[in-house]
């Protein structure tokens, strides 16, 4: 998959960053020495951080190129470096008492094994946060998909969707086998959005990406615009000429 875009990604920055917020008021921690934010974007998440714990020393890592570019332009006080978190865990220098994740490791195959390198960076008594989209019964979910898998694009993108999240039961038990204590939660977020063309915005820079970066310009504009047909019956404007854009999220967080 080509690098991902951190200006498109930030067009919604308040929307994406506030499940940040929420998950880092969760954590039971009073004074971490170390934190490490794991697929921290642009930044936006590990400056939450920071916020909340302005003494820690916090690394964000990210596997994007033009990320980690955009977090070090934006937020120089803070330290952040390329990670492939389905190899990199014994590369980073020493123990951490928060490992944070926001809207990732969706992107991530084999969430057995990453929680298991996750919590093998913690130390002793420190937390694991992780929030994750869960948007698999909502209508862009199932337009992108039912879109895709149409005749004339079938045979344009030879692309089949990975899903790498687990099930609620999944994760449940596999926190029970690594943790000595967790909670697990749902927030569905009523996004306001200006326009039913900003639901396209929106995903252009996540769920219509992987799409995306298999066809040729005029190829995307004619694919988006049939995704788009969809989303106008899906997302009815609202009587102030706003749009809901409902977005489920599942949270966690688990002590060693």
């Amino acid at each position: 998959m080509a690098d991902w875009n951190s200006e498109q990604y930030l067009k919604f920055k308040k929307e994406r960053t506030q499940p940040s917020i929420d998950l880092v008021n969760r954590i039971n921690i009073e004074n971490p020495k170390r934190i490490i934010d794991i697929g921290c974007g642009p930044g936006n998440s590990t400056v939450v951080l920071k916020k909340r714990y302005p003494n820690a020393y916090i690394l964000g890592v990210d596997f994007s190129p033009n990320m980690i570019e955009k977090a070090k332009a934006d937020y120089p006080e803070l330290d952040f470096m390329l990670f492939d978190a389905t190899k990199d865990f014994d590369k980073l220098d020493g123990k951490f008492d928060i490992v944070f994740s926001n809207a990732c490791i969706q992107w991530i195959p084999n969430h057995k094994k990453l929680l298991s390198d996750m919590m093998g960076i913690l130390n002793k008594g420190g937390i694991m946060a992780l929030q994750i989209p869960y948007q698999f019964n909502q209508p862009m979910h199932r337009i992108v998909d039912e879109v895709a898998s149409r005749p004339e694009w079938k045979r344009l993108i030879p692309f089949e969707k990975v899903f790498n999240i687990l099930k609620e039961e999944e994760y449940f038990d596999l926190l029970a086998e690594i943790a000595s204590d967790f909670s697990m939660w749902h927030t569905t977020y009523f996004h306001r959005m200006p326009s039913q063309q900003s639901i396209i915005e929106w995903y252009r820079s996540t769920g219509l990406k992987p799409y995306l970066d298999i066809l040729s310009d005029d190829k995307k504009a004619e694919f988006e615009k049939d995704v788009f047909e969809e989303v106008k019956k899906a997302y009815p404007v609202q009587n102030n000429g706003e749009v809901i854009f409902r977005f489920p999220r599942l949270f966690f967080t688990a002590e060693k």
